[in-house]
């Protein structure tokens, strides 16, 4: 099996959710935006945010800022704030000393998922990114498996790991993609889901499993 490792971003390698509420706090204050402005971006931005969430913010509340520059300004305080840990980078770093190829996987915004890889200097530490925002589709859709693969230089032909906390999105794609995967539990198992071949409670636990198939 090629030394292939995929991972998704948020929720897996770094923790969006921690961040989130203190990012839309400073944006809103920032622009003087209204309580009720404020809560409807918590609501909808909870799982995944887009440009497109803040021109419906813009037209719902009747803002002076345009949507253009609200979602630019979000896009530089969540790549701001959001943090990869040093163990994690570290993990990765070794994946790499032991001739692995890593790629991330992650359904997002194109720009603002690649920000959060520069920011964190995960960046520095994978072969290539493929982001839904690439090509309009979502994990688990195969086609973004692919892209992510062939930015790596890889072929799914040859087998590989995807790394995630979705069970459908990571598990579930990554197990039509022709991949082995390890679940970071968490979220509620779907019924009728076929199981991942590893479960851990924490990435780094996962990096270790794919370190041991190199021994």
């Amino acid at each position: 099996m090629a030394r292939l490792a995929l991972f998704d971003l948020d929720g897996t390698l770094v923790d969006r959710r921690s961040v989130l509420s203190n990012v839309l706090t400073g944006l809103c204050h920032a622009h003087t935006l209204p309580r009720v402005a404020e809560q409807w971006l918590r609501i909808e931005l909870t799982d995944r945010a887009t440009a497109d969430d803040f021109a419906r913010l813009r037209e719902a509340f009747d803002l002076e800022p345009s949507a253009a520059d609200l979602w630019q300004e979000y896009v530089t305080r969540m790549a701001a704030a959001v943090t990869c840990r040093p163990e994690v980078l570290e993990g990765l770093a070794r994946l790499r000393a032991a001739a692995w190829t890593i790629g991330i996987i992650t359904n997002g915004e194109s720009d603002i998922q690649r920000a959060k890889l520069a920011g964190t200097g995960l960046a520095t530490l994978v072969d290539g990114v493929a982001a839904s925002g690439d090509l309009e589709i979502r994990k688990p859709d195969q086609r973004l498996f692919e892209l992510g693969a062939v930015r790596c230089g890889a072929s799914l032909a040859d087998g590989g790991w995807m790394v995630g906390d979705d069970p459908t999105g990571d598990i579930g794609g990554g197990h039509q993609a022709g991949l082995r995967t390890i679940w970071l539990r968490g979220r509620p198992w779907p019924d009728g889901l076929p199981a991942a071949h590893h479960v851990v409670d924490d990435v780094t636990d996962a990096i270790t499993i794919l370190l041991a198939e190199t021994e």
